[in-house]
């Protein structure tokens, strides 16, 4: 995980000040004037060298021959695919680019149900947290196909986190301002017919997209009662470990779903230290944090020579698996 330092943590507590957003020197309608940036029905893209699909909440820059996605805000959900990013030279520095291509919402979907049909309807769906760009995130989804052998498509949610390590509260904002957006993409993609089987991968605050938006179309869904949704896998979930226990259990983890084979796989790490500058930030445990907040169960661990860890309430169908000893500090 890209580590938050503990100094953010220092500073938001001693109240200092962390600068908004700056709308930047160019009108944003001017970024998507370009057709590229605004797909049409039965536009041709070429697509056989971007394996990957994507949907994305960013604002793009449209304006030069390298389509880029922004750190702000769209106006609108974009569907695209893109490949693995590529190292370039930017004057004296080298920065990576990730080739990309639009496509018209309807031809994306149609794409993507073209390859699903070929591998027994299975999609996965990764959803990155803080800190990141479009450039970084697609690095990590090219690299969870290739190590999970996962077959079938991928597609990435990007929302637009800001890629900046004092940017965790904008990040936060614009997660929450995004919720809305990813569950009814997640609603769309569990509707469709031909998806059998949605694996589900988020990092850190993408947990917070993920769980609420997974228990929105549990509660929605006109077809398929959601059981496509089968497999979870919460990467450092930045996300309050009580709030999950009490939400959980009634909710996306209920007897129904266990009983239609949904997993959830939460993996945690005691060395984790941007979960633990966020904890000192909101004050209570993250549930991919091992961390003790009751000092009488950290007393009897020590008593017993365990290790001093604590972890979410175990209910059937969630999975915990501690990293700690195998992390980097």
């Amino acid at each position: 995980m890209r580590r938050l330092p503990v100094a953010l943590a220092a500073l938001a507590l001693s109240g200092c000040s962390i600068a908004a957003v700056d709308y930047g020197p160019v009108r944003h309608a001017a970024y998507v004037a370009d057709p590229r940036c605004t797909a049409q029905p039965g536009a041709t893209a070429d697509v056989t060298a971007l394996p990957y699909f994507f949907a994305t909440s960013r604002l793009p820059d449209c304006r030069t021959d390298d389509i880029v996605l922004l750190r702000h805000r769209g106006d609108k959900i974009r569907y695209g695919h893109f490949a693995a990013p590529r190292e370039i030279e930017v004057g004296k520095k080298k920065t990576l680019r990730t080739p990309m291509a639009f496509q018209e919402s309807g031809e994306w979907w149609k794409a993507l149900q073209a390859e699903t049909d070929k591998r027994q309807g299975r999609v996965l769906l990764y959803v990155h947290g803080y800190r990141e760009t479009f450039e970084t995130t697609s690095k990590d989804a090219a690299q969870i196909a290739r190590m999970t052998g996962f077959t079938g498509p991928v597609i990435e949610y990007s929302w637009p986190s800001q890629g900046e390590v004092l940017s965790y509260a904008v990040d936060e904002t614009n997660m929450y301002h995004d919720v809305r957006n990813f569950r009814d993409f997640l609603k769309t993609l569990a509707e469709r017919p031909w998806v059998k089987e949605i694996v589900i991968v988020s990092h850190s605050l993408g947990a917070r997209l993920v769980i609420p938006a997974i228990s929105y179309v549990d509660r929605t869904s006109s077809s398929a009662d959601s059981s496509n949704i089968s497999n979870v896998i919460l990467a450092s979930p930045d996300i309050d470990r009580e709030t999950f226990e009490r939400d959980i259990e009634e909710e996306v983890l209920s007897a129904r779903r266990v009983a239609n084979n949904r997993r959830i796989t939460v993996y945690v790490s005691h060395a984790d230290k941007a979960l633990a500058a966020s904890r000192a930030l909101h004050g209570y445990p993250r549930l991919g944090s091992p961390y003790c907040f009751d000092p009488f169960e950290a007393a009897d661990l020590k008593a017993k020579g365990l290790p001093i860890r604590c972890y979410t309430a175990a209910v059937p169908g969630l999975t915990v698996i501690d990293t700690t000893d195998v992390s980097r500090t």
